[in-house]
């Protein structure tokens, strides 16, 4: 067989920092601007350039260790490579060696497990994996993923899971079996099964029924399933009302409309799910396999006249109500399609109450706020991204190649003692030694970022049969998420997402950054004495896909689905009705009495398609807009604005609310249409204030 016979049959793999992942275009190339703490002077750190080498690979895509160089130093530096003898470092797992057992915890050589292929391995190579190996082994290295004094999280027993998350959709009234149930908290749940898709309620149900089943063995008495969920056909008693994943939407979740980028979110996702896996049923039609990394789909929202409600945008009361809806409806788009995913039991653990690292994010933050209010952020977290970006995202290797153990334990000692009296000396700080002490925050937090009990619905994702469903399980996920790990994940995902559209320079791709992160967010205290190195091994590729998608489709995850604001408007509709049953006299003599007024501004600017915008806050504090098919929200702040030459405010800094009628409160999107919105409530009063994001 001639040479390059063997090259075709055996495979040939370009090891480094080359991948094939195209660049991703960004509309925000500027980092924003963080509030800072205190000045520092910036300096520009030299890059170093590396080589690249070509090894061959057996059929399976397995390789031998990888000989990278640098022009002045290995391109890997091993941080204990100070302390230990050459002979026991290891760069990455290899064909003889456990990636999970470095020398350093095991001095046996153990196999290495075959790997258990799953969809996202199409996307991330054996190659590429090497690098989380590295970064495994550096953790570990460090003093991280190993077991600490408590810890992070147990098993739930039979039937815990099911109560926990009965509590946590707000529904465990349900199923207490108590005479002393509050009356206000049976309406609200009467009201909330009123809102929920046919899946939804099937979740519910299916929750309820394991339950009973459980507690029916242990003898205790429990109301029966068929008395808490009305029949079927009374869905369709009130024919005003929205529904949210009503049947007449199947018609956007037809299977052809999953090879498509757009994202229908009109419609329940695991409606959407159903009707999928419905289809490929009947036909017998395979599951189509995710797409390679450098052809992840371009998805796009579908453009809603309504506008888009982002986080942030609703009122506290409404993201209630949200978060409920949410956890009900990813857990129906798991069961759609077959996975059952099993939350863990956080505990508590101990933790620091003062300081910067291994402080609980909630106790951080709020120490944070007392400095500057509204702060969304730590500022140490968003320092360390100021400091890398001001210093350049150029630097070749960035977040991959470690800073030097020692040194990088040295910064951390010291910004605790200094950090908030303006002491640090930024302009001494390296980037590498920078990135790390970034990575070293996140895995320092007592509890992961992506919270115990989330942390397997996300690895998870990676068993829904489309990007489609593992993008929209995604979505769901991060609104699950406590505000404050969801605000410190988009500013990460945001961060990251700078560094690759440097990756010219800085060889640090899509799936480059999502490898080396992926073990700093999935691995808490404690993590690896949980798992075989099986699981472990099949978690690698899973969880680099998760924080390959996270920052891939960021612009669509913080983003709440028109469907479930639907779900809130019906919520909040259906609770007035309720309210409205106890005052039917005061609100007739009301009506009566607005009858007989002669001149009622709002009525008749309604009759006439006017709409009067408030403005408390400014100087003007009304005004009458005309309603056209054209007005959108952000022609009412120019309006506004060109009407008040007094006001020294940017149009970004202010905001239209909707506020009352079907909808406590939301900031609404510029491009909303503003007729659309008024016609979906109509009872809405429009107020333009300052916002804060």
């Amino acid at each position: 067989m001639s040479r390059q016979q063997q090259e075709q049959s055996q495979g040939v793999v370009l090891t480094g920092y080359h991948s094939n992942a195209e660049p991703i275009p960004t509309g925000r190339p500027r980092a924003p601007s963080y509030p800072s703490v205190h000045d520092h002077q910036s300096s520009s750190l030299p890059s170093r350039t590396g080589c690249y080498n070509i090894q061959q690979s057996d059929r399976h895509g397995f390789t031998g260790a990888a000989k990278m160089q640098s022009a002045d130093r290995p391109l890997f530096t091993n941080p204990i490579s100070a302390t230990l003898p050459r002979a026991q470092l290891s760069s990455s797992p290899k064909s003889g060696s456990s990636p999970r057992h470095s020398p350093r915890h095991s001095p046996k050589s153990r196999s290495r497990p075959l790997p258990q292929r799953c969809i996202s391995q199409d996307s991330l190579d054996e190659l590429q994996m090497d690098d989380y190996w590295k970064e495994v082994e550096n953790i570990t290295s460090s003093g991280g993923g190993q077991v600490h004094e408590e810890e992070q999280h147990k098993v739930s027993e039979e039937g815990e899971h099911e109560e926990a998350w009965l509590k946590e959709a707000g529904l465990s009234q349900l199923v207490t079996g108590s005479l002393a149930v509050d009356q206000e908290q049976e309406e609200d749940s009467a009201v909330f099964l009123s809102t929920l898709t046919r899946t939804q309620a099937a979740a519910v149900e299916r929750r309820i029924k394991t339950l009973q089943t459980q507690r029916r063995r242990n003898r205790q008495h429990l109301p029966d399933v068929r008395d808490i969920f009305r029949p079927p056909e009374k869905e369709d008693e009130k024919p005003n009302k929205i529904k949210p994943g009503s049947e007449n939407g199947r018609k956007d979740t037809s299977p052809a409309a999953e090879t498509e980028t757009e994202l229908n979110v009109e419609v329940a996702f695991s409606e959407q799910a159903l009707s999928y896996r419905d289809h490929h049923l009947m036909l017998k039609v395979p599951s189509s396999s995710n797409s390679p990394d450098d052809k992840l789909p371009n998805f796009r929202l579908l453009r809603d006249k309504t506008g888009q409600t982002r986080v942030g945008d609703l009122s506290p009361l409404d993201m209630k109500k949200v978060r409920r809806l949410v956890l009900v409806e990813m857990t129906a788009l798991f069961d759609t399609a077959g996975i059952d995913v099993k939350a863990h039991k956080a505990v508590r653990v101990k933790a620091k109450e003062s300081g910067l690292f291994g402080v609980p994010l909630p106790m951080l933050l709020e120490y944070d706020q007392r400095r500057i209010p509204g702060t969304k952020v730590p500022f140490i977290l968003q320092k360390l991204i100021c400091h890398i970006e001001e210093e350049g995202l150029d630097t070749e290797g960035l977040l991959r190649i470690p800073g030097a153990a020692t040194r990088v334990k040295s910064l951390c000692q010291e910004l605790e003692s200094s950090f908030y009296d303006g002491m640090f000396p930024w302009q001494q700080l390296k980037q590498h030694d920078a990135a790390s002490l970034l990575k070293l925050f996140i895995r320092e937090l007592p509890h992961p970022l992506l919270t115990v009990e989330y942390l397997n619905a996300f690895i998870a994702v990676n068993k829904l049969p489309t990007k489609k469903q593992q993008l929209q399980a995604l979505n769901l996920l991060v609104l699950l998420l406590p505000e404050a790990s969801r605000d410190t994940l988009k500013a990460l995902v945001e961060f990251f997402q700078r560094v690759i559209d440097h990756q010219a320079k800085n060889k640090m791709t899509l799936n480059n950054v999502s490898v080396v992160m992926a073990p700093n967010l999935f691995m808490f205290k404690g993590f690896r004495s949980k798992v075989t190195e099986q699981q472990e091994f099949s978690m690698a590729t899973s969880t680099a896909n998760i924080v390959r998608l996270l920052i891939r489709y960021q612009n669509l995850l913080w983003t709440i689905p028109k469907f479930i604001v639907n779900q809130v408007r019906q919520h909040n509709m259906e609770s007035q009705r309720k309210q409205n049953k106890e005052r039917a006299v005061l609100k007739l003599l009301k009506k009566i009495t607005m009858d007989k007024s002669s001149d009622n501004p709002l009525l008749e600017e309604s009759s006439q398609g006017l709409i009067r915008v408030q403005a408390p806050q400014f100087s003007k504090i009304s005004m009458a807009l005309q309603l056209t098919e054209e007005l959108q929200a952000v022609d009412v702040l120019t309006r506004f604005l060109s009407q008040d030459s007094s006001l020294k405010v940017k149009k970004e800094d202010l905001c239209l609310y909707e506020i009352g009628g079907n909808i406590k409160e939301r900031c609404l999107d510029g491009e909303t249409f503003m007729k659309d919105l008024f016609q979906l409530n109509p009872a809405a009063e429009w107020v333009i204030k300052s916002v804060q994001r």
